[in-house]
């Protein structure tokens, strides 16, 4: 007659082999997943290094030129911290102008972009702008803020400059509001 301990044994050896399959089970489904991933095309990962980026034109620069503008006698210094850069249309690029209130008051502005030649704004998409929301600068507050965009590989084959141009105008009404 079988006692209790051995049947404790015996039981601890079926889990341990149990759960040792399950292991196991787990362990090769990993490269049995990617295998299936392979041939199906379903979930492909491919590493960085294999491909390239197909939506970057190399064979071509175009020079971006940066300008800066203010309006409405306001009381900021606004200028690009550079005044070009020569990227391939699909690459994204970040750039960064500074700004800073010379008054002793908050003051809030909003930038309004414009581009040269104007046929340049339908192929120039700005992921992240300061132009996107106004700005209260407190004061003496200096200020850097980043653009980052991308000149789409549509651009007709003419243009080979654009120029972004940003005009601050003071947001009227806000001074109360911006001041506390």
């Amino acid at each position: 007659m079988v006692n209790q301990a051995q049947l404790n044994l015996l039981t601890l050896r079926k889990l341990l082999i149990v759960a040792a399959a399950m292991f196991g089970f787990g362990y090769a489904l990993v490269p049995f997943y990617q295998k299936i991933c392979e041939v199906t095309g379903v979930n492909n990962v491919i590493k960085a290094d294999e491909v390239a980026n197909t939506q970057i034109d190399v064979t071509r620069f175009v020079t971006i030129e940066f300008d800066s503008n203010l309006r409405s006698h306001l009381p900021w210094t606004f200028r690009p911290l550079q005044t070009n850069v020569r990227v391939h249309p699909g690459e994204l690029t970040t750039v960064s102008y500074e700004i800073r209130n010379n008054s002793v008051r908050a003051v809030t502005g909003q930038a309004i972009p414009s581009y040269g030649p104007q046929v340049a704004g339908r192929y120039f998409r700005k992921l992240d702008c300061f132009c996107f929301t106004q700005q209260t600068l407190q004061p003496g507050e200096v200020r850097q803020m980043p653009v980052a965009f991308v000149v789409d590989q549509g651009l007709p084959g003419d243009v080979n400059t654009i120029t972004l141009s940003y005009t601050f105008f003071e947001v009227e009404g806000t001074a109360k509001q911006a001041g506390g």
